[in-house]
């Protein structure tokens, strides 16, 4: 029995943006993190509040020349992390998206979908780094707890805007030529 091309790609599901944007997301949520807040505002680095934490890391002072140095080796194995991670969304992008590339960059799904993995960064960083093992804080200092809980509250924020952004965007299915995309 023959089958036309469309009745053929009627059954088949259209890729899926999901796990690759959520895994860029992790990576570029983390990036953010560590350049904006380590970096360019020096506000903590990865083991800056040891010296207070639940977990019993030896405390290097980030204002002391040898504590900086070793904070800032750990920064750079997050960073390590934080980089395998947007290599790694990248990898099952190009795997799941073969054709019409250009468009999957423009898809409202991808973009919710990565603003949703930045989101599950903010949570899950924030719960285990600030409050479980409370090796380093937003910045430190009598109001961190506040800072904190804003580091929570942006990502749940990031995470229920790009999933409804990802929500309100149409699927990207590369079999179909740029007018027709329609499926999720």
């Amino acid at each position: 029995m023959a089958t036309t091309a469309g009745e053929a790609r009627a059954g088949a599901t259209p890729v899926g943006l999901r796990l690759p944007g959520i895994v860029l997301g992790v990576g570029l949520g983390g990036f953010a993190d560590g350049i904006l807040l380590h970096q360019l505002l020096q506000w903590h680095h990865m083991l800056s509040s040891t010296d207070s934490d639940n977990i019993g890391v030896r405390f290097y002072n980030p204002r002391t020349v040898s504590g900086l140095e070793m904070n800032t080796v750990w920064d750079g194995v997050f960073h390590t992390v934080c980089w395998l991670a947007v290599l790694a969304g990248l990898a099952i992008l190009y795997s799941r998206v073969t054709r019409h590339r250009r468009r999957v960059w423009t898809s409202r799904v991808l973009w919710g979908w990565i603003l949703a993995g930045w989101g599950i960064f903010n949570l899950v960083e924030g719960v285990l780094d600030h409050h479980i093992l409370g090796i380093h804080h937003v910045r430190g200092g009598p109001h961190q707890l506040w800072w904190d809980i804003g580091f929570l509250v942006l990502g749940a924020l990031l995470l229920a805007g790009g999933y409804l952004l990802a929500r309100s965007g149409r699927s990207f299915d590369p079999a179909d030529p740029p007018a027709r995309a329609v499926a999720r």
